[in-house]
């Protein structure tokens, strides 16, 4: 299965190195069938679980929290618990699961921020991670897979999982080549499979197959704690919610992360009265240019009275649960009105404000603070294309180093409709450019 998955892996790799007119590197040859076969993966579907018994881990031990509300300083203490973390990554996803079954400890990561942080990083060593089970992207756009490439050279992996989808990114590329080059399994997860690690169970909403279309096809999951439920979606949109819906399966669910940064794009009505979930949560920067959340699913939300928290105003949200009841303890106090949609929200500093985890102005920098500090190649979240350097603009789809170089010569450019100047830009990849909604 290793083998098979690696090989999988490698293809992808060289499918996209050839998208972009590059030769597959030389230290991939050892994935080209003759890899030894090793021992089946440490992620496995539940009727091959039941068979096998995960090795102990060793977990560094800390002060316990001593109550919801000091959940964000003390949340890397022992894990008799699942504590979930939103992390505050601006406008990007991140969330990191941990918890225990005896003395055994599993940690989950769902996606991985944004390529211009190291907001994550930072935040998985103030956790003391020291492992990771699974690492779930789910889809190859920047703001999902940003740090994937350092995270898994820096922290044994056992699984990583990815939709199939390509971008042609450096940050892609270099993601790809690292999980190829650690020491991490492959799988690309498809709707209907299920997976238990430890004591969480893992159902596959979406995708159900792939077309190209990255963000639509977003890996969607449902995490199952005891009694708690939780799903992500990622990008996901309308139809790919749709889609879940007619399957067949069980939707309902506790904690339901908004897709899409809570843009209307996502959660539509239907989709949530599946769901019906008693907390919605969503991560986006704050005062971001893309107005997300969206005040019309912000309404939607509070008007079917769920509780609604963001990143934007609320920073790093820290579910915790014993698998029967929980409770979320945050950053910040604020609240979340429709009418500024989030972006400028009257949030003010509770006493978590001093935290010392990695959530500290000094050690973490958002998306947007990055953009400011890096000069004027990028304006907030976006990356503008008539300043961005070569490296910058190959994380838009479809800009590769090739074209990038064209780019530049080509400047300066009246809208991004204009790089349809650039050979082989056309309609469709221009509309795939404004979808991903990282160039400006």
């Amino acid at each position: 299965m290793i083998l098979a998955r690696r090989l999988l892996l490698s293809m992808l790799m060289a499918v996209f190195l050839v998208g972009c007119g590059q030769d597959i590197e030389q230290n991939q040859a050892d994935m080209s069938g003759e890899v030894p076969v090793a021992e089946d993966s440490s992620l496995s579907e539940k009727a091959e679980e039941e068979n096998e018994e995960e090795p102990a881990k060793d977990v560094a031990e800390t002060e316990e929290s001593s109550s919801p509300e000091d959940a964000v300083e003390n949340s890397s203490g022992p894990l008799d618990e699942l504590k979930v973390h939103y992390i505050d990554v601006g406008q990007a996803d991140a969330a990191l699961f941990q918890y225990s079954d005896g003395e055994d400890s599993y940690t989950i990561l769902f996606d991985t921020g944004d390529w211009r942080g190291n907001d994550v990083v930072n935040y998985l060593a103030a956790q003391n991670v020291s492992d990771i089970d699974l690492i779930v992207v789910s889809h190859p756009d920047a703001d999902h897979i940003g740090q994937l490439a350092e995270i898994v050279s820096t922290y044994e992996t056992g699984e990583v999982w990815l939709s199939g989808n390509e971008s042609s990114s450096k940050t892609f590329q270099n993601a790809i080549e690292a999980v190829i080059n650690s020491d991490a399994d492959y799988h690309e997860p498809r709707m209907g499979e299920e997976f238990a690690i430890g004591p969480m169970e893992i159902d596959v909403l979406y995708p159900r197959n792939i077309s190209g279309k990255a963000n639509e096809e977003s890996i969607s999951l449902k995490f199952t704690y005891g009694d708690v439920r939780f799903i992500f979606t990622g990008d996901a949109e309308k139809s790919g919610e749709q889609e879940m819906i007619q399957s067949g399966m069980k939707l309902d669910a506790d904690i339901l992360q908004l897709g899409h940064h809570g843009s209307k794009t996502s959660s539509s009505s239907s989709f949530i009265d599946a769901v019906n979930p008693s907390v919605a949560i969503y991560s986006a920067g704050e005062n971001n240019s893309y107005g997300h959340p969206s005040a019309e699913v912000v309404s939607l939300i509070q008007d079917k009275g769920m509780e609604l928290y963001g990143t934007d105003v609320h920073g790093t949200i820290v579910v915790t649960t014993d698998g029967k009841e929980f409770s979320i303890a945050t950053k910040e106090d604020g609240t979340i009105s429709p009418k500024s949609s989030g972006a400028s929200s009257e949030s003010t500093s509770s006493g978590d404000s001093s935290s010392s985890t990695s959530e500290s102005d000094s050690s973490n920098t958002t998306s947007n603070e990055k953009s400011e500090n890096s000069g004027s190649a990028s304006a907030g979240s976006c990356i503008n294309i008539n300043e961005a350097s070569v490296e910058e603009l190959q994380n838009i789809i479809h800009i590769g180093p090739a074209r990038a170089e064209e780019l530049i010569q080509l400047r300066p450019f009246k809208s991004v409709d204009d790089l349809s100047r650039i050979n082989g830009i056309g309609p469709a990849r221009i509309d795939d450019i404004k979808n991903e909604g990282l160039a400006c």
